[in-house]
């Protein structure tokens, strides 16, 4: 039976991946730290006692040398993820772990006979995307994201190279302004969001370029040492065990503990953010086809839902999903880091046979039901804004 290492096991979709792993007959063995503003309560309850569980840290070459031993098959999913600014623990803890992966294997193959690394990445790698300026383009007409998504693929090759471009972050003072839209630096008009192709890499933050170097050093010392290496780019993955002590687990946490306590969601820019949510367990599905899959080896795959949602819409699922009759506010409130629209070409992951089969709807409802089990999540709620309030994280529109 092989043997998997799942590094951040005991994390949101290293959980979940573990699960599946065991439903399919493999061994698993959980490499975790148990980061307290992950899991301030320890180890979680929902591990299972079939997998082996190794506390330790990812940047140990000690912990992370007794965690590999004898094992096929490495998911290294653990990762640093956050908004505060302490840039360096983002390379520490998820670039550098990736080499001390490879330079662990290659020192002592019979110690470490790894067959193959599947890699978290993000679409963070991507920053804010692909955009088409219509106007540079001859004032074409642009098929809508949705459109795009039913097409099967990005149109990006239908339209001329100088009306494309992968923009940087929005400039602060821009946003201060309350103009949250995406210019085209050649002429400043309006742009349109494109799919987002694997091929897209302009990352905005510490965290999205500890990714890309992951996939670099997965590309480079993978085909040097002939160890098969896929990476991941997952989009908005949610669901339950989405910790919600951390203020990075995204949209649904926040809107989930803000009506779980009879407050009003409260909407980042003006809620029009196309965002393609996509549930965990479609992630986890993805995460051992493409460590099955030899057509996978040294690629990256975009991991995305398939259909694009706005902010405002999740907000008012789930509202349903509570039955409550609050109503978004959208007090004027933007996040540093955040990207305006992100839906990703899930082409290339399809054509190996995955598709998302959990709709959005179905995703914010399972979410709901988990956190309606949990305790103490008021204070968190708190914290994690006033933290990221007093950290320069969250700003406000300038009237």
């Amino acid at each position: 039976m092989p043997l998997c290492l799942v590094t951040g096991g005991a994390g949101f979709i290293g959980s979940h991946t573990v699960d599946l792993l065991l439903r399919k007959g493999y061994g698993v063995r959980i490499l975790d730290s148990l980061q307290p503003r992950v899991h301030p309560e320890g180890k979680p309850g929902f591990l299972p006692p079939e997998a082996e569980f190794v506390h330790g840290d990812v940047g140990s070459r000690e912990d992370l040398g007794r965690a590999l031993a004898g094992v096929d098959y490495v998911f290294h999913l653990a990762a640093y993820q956050d908004y505060m600014p302490d840039f360096s623990r983002f390379i520490r803890t998820n670039t550098e772990s990736t080499a001390l992966i490879f330079e662990l294997a290659i020192a002592d193959r019979q110690r470490y006979p790894i067959r193959k690394i599947v890699f978290a990445s993000s679409q963070a790698v991507a920053g804010e995307g692909v955009y088409l300026c219509r106007a540079c383009a001859g004032g074409v007409r642009v098929p809508s994201i949705q459109e795009q998504l039913t097409a099967g693929a990005s149109p990006i090759d239908r339209f001329p190279p100088k009306a494309i471009h992968t923009p940087g972050p929005r400039p602060v003072e821009q946003l201060k302004r309350g103009d949250w839209e995406i210019r085209c630096p050649t002429c400043r008009g309006d742009m349109d969001p494109l799919l987002i192709p694997e091929g897209t890499v302009s990352p905005g933050t510490a965290y999205g370029i500890s990714k890309y170097a992951i996939e670099l050093l997965a590309d480079r010392l993978g085909q040097r040492y002939e160890i098969p290496t896929v990476c991941m780019r997952y989009t908005y993955a949610q669901g339950p065990r989405n910790s919600f002590y951390n203020a990075y687990s995204g949209v649904t946490r926040r809107f989930a503990l803000h009506i779980l306590h009879h407050l009003p969601p409260v909407v980042y820019e003006d809620g029009r953010q196309l965002r393609d949510y996509v549930n965990v367990r479609d992630v986890a599905r993805a995460n051992v086809l493409v460590m099955e899959d030899e057509r996978a080896n040294h690629q990256v795959f975009n991991v995305g839902g398939g259909r694009a949602v706005t902010v405002m819409e999740i907000a008012h699922m789930m509202l349903r999903a509570f039955g409550s009759d609050l109503e978004p506010v959208v007090p004027g409130e933007f996040r540093l880091g955040d990207t305006r629209h992100t839906v990703s070409d899930i082409s290339r992951l399809r054509a190996l046979g995955w598709e998302p089969a959990i709709p959005v709807e179905e995703n914010v409802a399972e979410y709901v039901d988990w956190i309606r089990g949990q305790s103490g999540t008021k204070h968190y709620l708190e914290e994690a804004e006033e933290v990221m309030r007093q950290r320069g994280v969250l700003l406000r529109v300038e009237r």
